[in-house]
């Protein structure tokens, strides 16, 4: 098998074991409502460490393409940094969301594209960014040619433990079997070989407070708020979430150890942030 079958075959296994146990079609828009809700950060705060260094890729007279960057948590603290900021993303959701955000920080140098990004045309930047969407794609090699069609630079950004491969142990206490594993860096980096690019890689510098999770996330403060947390994320299926509820309510002591900075989830693994980046003028073939 080709490297890009392998991924392929990963996220196959993922969308399989889903479907037998989750039953219900997913909704619409997953990533609507309160999950685009918190994605949604200020464009004008300052920069994390990790967001220093996506930010020291560019330049104030690029144009920057963020494929997937969703409510532009990433995007919009970009944007003024560049001469223009473009989302594209298939989630209506984090449209709204992206939308609020800017206006509300009056940035007008960013528009968001509603679109799937193999279906968009006539879009191109200097700068090609995608932060933590290359989980999700199966059709990796012209996801990857597309974004390699910047004049510039790609940079792709993943967790060294992938953010839907966090839950786990929780996936696991819920539904009594282990979790089909996303592709992370360990796949997609071969897929990358094959293409005959060569990418720098770089583990990013900030470290999260929630181990695992966005940069500069707080841990939960009270018992029902770590509870919370970890009915998050699409690994639960909306009708099992009462269950779930239960559950971890139940096994509270052995996902959650208290600490004078709140709860912290023992179910998550320490990760760090991952940049893989390449200029396309150095593309090897």
């Amino acid at each position: 098998m080709t490297a890009a079958e392998i991924y392929a075959a990963r996220i196959d296994a993922v969308r399989a074991q889903r479907v037998r146990l989750h039953s219900a079609s997913p909704p619409d828009d997953p990533w609507g409502g309160s999950v685009a809700q918190r994605f949604r950060a200020d464009p004008h705060r300052p920069l994390d460490a990790n967001l220093a260094v996506l930010a020291s890729y560019t330049r104030p007279e690029d144009v920057l393409l963020d494929v997937g960057g969703g409510a532009g948590r990433v995007a919009l603290p970009l944007a003024l940094r560049c001469r223009e900021v473009i989302v594209v993303d298939a989630s209506p959701g984090m449209g709204a969301e992206f939308t609020a955000a800017a206006t509300a920080a009056g940035i007008t140098n960013a528009r968001f594209i509603h679109a799937n990004w193999l279906e968009a045309e006539g879009l191109q930047g200097d700068v090609a960014l995608t932060s933590n969407v290359t989980y999700f794609v199966r059709e990796i090699v012209p996801f990857i040619e597309k974004l390699a069609a910047a004049r510039r630079r790609v940079m792709i950004t993943v967790w060294s433990v992938a953010n839907p491969n966090q839950s786990a142990p929780l996936f696991h206490l819920v539904y009594g079997e282990e979790p089909a594993a996303v592709p992370g860096y360990r796949e997609l980096l071969p897929v990358l070989w094959e293409l005959g690019i060569l990418p720098d890689v770089h583990v990013l510098p900030g470290i999260p407070l929630v181990p695992g999770g966005t940069l500069g996330a707080q841990m939960p403060q009270t018992p029902d708020d770590a509870v919370q947390l970890a009915l998050q994320g699409q690994w639960l299926a909306s009708h099992d979430h009462a269950r779930a509820r239960r559950l971890i309510e139940e096994h509270f002591a052995e996902m959650f150890t208290p600490s004078p900075e709140g709860f912290r989830p023992r179910w998550r693994q320490e990760a760090r942030e991952v940049l893989i980046t390449w200029e396309t003028a150095q593309r090897q073939g």
